[in-house]
């Protein structure tokens, strides 16, 4: 197994279009030729687009992009502009000469950072997938990432800045695939350890704390600054699988989830991961699942890692010296 760039994966080009002034963003996934999917939910606060069509008893077989985005339930505005641009260049069903696209989503809570009235919109969407034609994506505070944060059991003057990041593996002619904006209550770890990443941190003291200890140290007196969270990702691969094949590598792929970022899936995460293929390379549905988890455990990894401080919050670049 190698590392491979993500835009090495025939079929799929990712583009991001962000209003760094007032902290939010989006990101999408287009797969021009149509691509199987799945999809699982696991956070108890989702906002989401056209998950049902993903069910493998509904008729929708084909989708043409994932929109990765901020804004909460507002955010769902820039899959209209997805749309837009990809029935524009043709790319959909064909009824009677008017092409409809299948665009699914999922958005995260970034307005507690920036403008709490900012929010990824039509033009927004639109302008991302202009930036998918250069198929030349960045990781950090870009997209979806734009206003992740991460942390913020005691509020947001003790999160830290997290962002968006990827990562693709390859076995052979079998290519895998993470994108992922991080924007969890919780903290992030490096893979199934106990070293931080961001989470809680004291700038008064310096001071990393875990918000799994600090939550269960305050069960008596929970406090609710936990409700503007939720991370949000994407598997894509050119594994020849069905769409029931590909709600599990959904499914599998939380496992990603569950050995970087502690607590996860709460009932104010809207924990949510997609799964696309070009269905190109025959291959063992269980061999893709753990490919999947892989990389999105390194794309959890740059999400943290890779973005900078901003919007007041510190980032693991400014307080992390090694």
């Amino acid at each position: 197994m190698k590392t491979i760039q993500i835009n090495e994966i025939e079929g799929f080009q990712i583009g991001s279009a962000q209003d760094t002034e007032n902290a939010t963003g989006c990101t999408v996934i287009l797969c021009k030729e149509g691509a199987t999917a799945g999809v699982d939910v696991r956070g108890g606060g989702p906002a989401t687009r056209e998950t049902d069509l993903l069910n493998p008893k509904n008729m929708v077989q084909k989708i043409h992009a994932v929109t990765l985005s901020g804004g909460s339930a507002f955010g769902l505005e820039s899959s209209s502009g997805v749309m837009q641009y990809l029935s524009e260049h043709e790319i959909g069903f064909d009824m009677k000469n008017i092409y409809i696209p299948i665009v699914c989503e999922a958005c995260l809570f970034d307005c507690g950072v920036g403008n709490s009235k900012a929010y990824p919109n039509k033009q927004m969407g639109y302008d991302a997938c202009m930036e998918a034609e250069k198929n030349d994506p960045k990781q950090g505070n870009v997209g979806a990432g734009t206003g992740a944060s991460v942390g913020k059991f005691f509020g947001p003057q003790y999160a830290m800045k997290a962002g968006l990041g990827f990562s693709a593996l390859q076995i052979g002619p079998l290519k895998v695939g993470a994108v992922v904006a991080v924007n969890a209550c919780g903290d992030i770890f490096y893979p199934n350890s106990d070293k931080p990443i961001a989470g809680i941190y004291d700038r008064n003291t310096n001071t990393r704390l875990f918000s799994e200890n600090e939550i269960l140290k305050a069960a008596e007196k929970m406090i609710n600054s936990c409700g503007m969270n939720t991370t949000i990702g994407c598997i894509i691969t050119n594994a020849d699988l069905n769409k029931a094949q590909m709600n599990k590598i959904a499914s599998m792929a939380h496992n990603g989830y569950a050995r970087c970022i502690r607590p996860v899936h709460t009932s104010s995460d809207g924990d949510t991961i997609f799964a696309m293929t070009s269905n190109k390379v025959p291959v063992e549905q269980d061999l893709v699942g753990i490919m999947a988890v892989k990389a999105m455990e390194q794309a959890i990894v740059n999400a943290g890692t890779l973005a900078d401080s901003a919007y007041g919050l510190a980032s693991y670049k400014e307080i992390t010296k090694d």
